[in-house]
């Protein structure tokens, strides 16, 4: 592919400013008109068209009933799993739910009970904290290392403490990880399972974003590493194609916990929209040459991000994300004080996710989303770097 068609078919350069404000979406309604969003985990980019046909033909039939179940998703994710990871996705071990967060709050159910621990990596994915308290499990946490990488050392603590006393626990990983954008290696991985059966502890990996894992990274999914037996995954085309309003995913059990994901009870699938199965579906069977477009966008964004950032805010620290569409920025020498984000929004007009709602570790960092336009990218670093002014 020549440079001019990679442009020409990258999504991030698609939509113009006007017509993604005509978008009602939460990203794009919550703030005033003259603020940047770049905040919520919403790409500024247009349909795939296999998934966009995938819908034109079901409102054409008007097929607007309930989702048939896991089968359709189960094939179309083992087809695109096989190709891209070299994983075969277990068609029996496999249940249909209505969004990555809701199956996640299955599985605790599943496996804790009301006072046992759950064990979380901060800075980390916000309704991570709020599914733990709405459950009423007890929170564990085990920090990411200063390298922003796993610290095993830690979590074999954390796993220590969470079982202390005889109750239950698990550990709800996210991987690629949300916020800093690592992508955990097999290594890791494997150490993270071993440790999981030593300790007695249910790993519930949370893997929404593993599409998004550029060349350079390689995404290991957690089942496929020696010891994850007992372990989750919870998958969905959503963040990768940018579908979430189009709910559906799935929950993947391990070999030795297909009788724990059996007792899932049964009306939890219902809660997964049949146009979110269909277009996921068309997404996984049909949408990757849409997929590695927006790949090759992405990693012109974070190069294009790396060079304002350090031509513009050099004091912000950050490591280039491995993965996904967010970056992880430590604004501590910037003197905004712990929210940085707020300052940010009043006097910059750009809306970035406070770094404190991922963690303590997270005060005077924010979350960016670089799933936007070049332009809407470069103007944005510009107005944070004239808030400190």
């Amino acid at each position: 592919m020549t440079d001019t068609e990679a442009i020409r078919t990258d999504p991030l350069v698609q939509c113009s400013l006007t017509e993604l404000r005509r978008r009602t979406s939460t990203k794009w309604r919550t703030h005033p008109a003259d603020v940047l969003p770049l905040w919520v985990a919403e790409m500024d980019v247009p349909l795939a068209e296999p998934i966009a046909q995938a819908l034109r033909e079901a409102v054409d039939l008007g097929d607007t009933g309930y989702a048939e179940g896991p089968g359709p998703y189960a094939a179309a994710l083992d087809g695109f799993a096989a190709k891209r990871w070299g994983w075969r996705v277990p068609a029996d071990r496999i249940r249909l739910v209505p969004d990555v967060m809701q199956g996640a709050a299955e599985l605790l159910r599943l496996v804790t009970r009301p006072g046992d621990a759950v064990v979380l990596s901060p800075p980390v994915y916000t309704p991570f904290f709020q599914t733990v308290a709405r459950l009423g499990r007890r929170l564990v946490e085990a920090p990411l290392g200063a390298d922003g990488r796993l610290d095993l050392d830690v979590l074999d603590a954390a796993f220590r403490t969470a079982v202390t006393g005889g109750g239950r626990a698990a550990y709800l990983l996210s991987s690629p990880h949300n916020p800093t954008g690592t992508v955990h290696t097999a290594d890791e991985l494997a150490a993270v399972a071993r440790l999981a059966e030593t300790h007695g502890v249910r790993v519930i990996a949370d893997e929404i974003h593993a599409p998004l894992v550029p060349a350079g990274a390689t995404f290991t999914p957690y089942l496929t590493v020696p010891g994850a037996e007992r372990g989750y995954a919870l998958f969905s085309a959503s963040k990768a194609w940018n579908l979430a309003g189009l709910k559906a995913a799935v929950a993947v059990a391990g070999e030795a916990a297909a009788d724990d994901l059996a007792r899932m009870p049964a009306e939890v699938q219902n809660g997964a929209s049949h146009f979110g199965v269909l277009a996921h579906v068309a997404a996984l069977r049909d949408g990757g040459a849409w997929l590695d477009s927006l790949l090759d966008g992405l990693a012109a964004n974070r190069t294009l991000l790396a060079d304002l950032l350090a031509e513009r805010l050099p004091d912000v620290r950050w490591r280039e994300p491995e993965g996904t569409f967010l970056a992880w920025l430590d604004c501590a020498a910037l003197g905004l004080g712990d929210d940085p984000a707020a300052a940010f929004l009043g006097r910059g007009r750009v809306a970035v996710v406070p770094g404190h709602v991922f963690g303590s570790s997270g005060a005077g960092h924010v979350r960016l989303n670089f799933g936007t336009t070049p332009e809407i990218l470069s103007e944005a670093v510009t107005r944070l770097a004239a808030t400190r002014s």
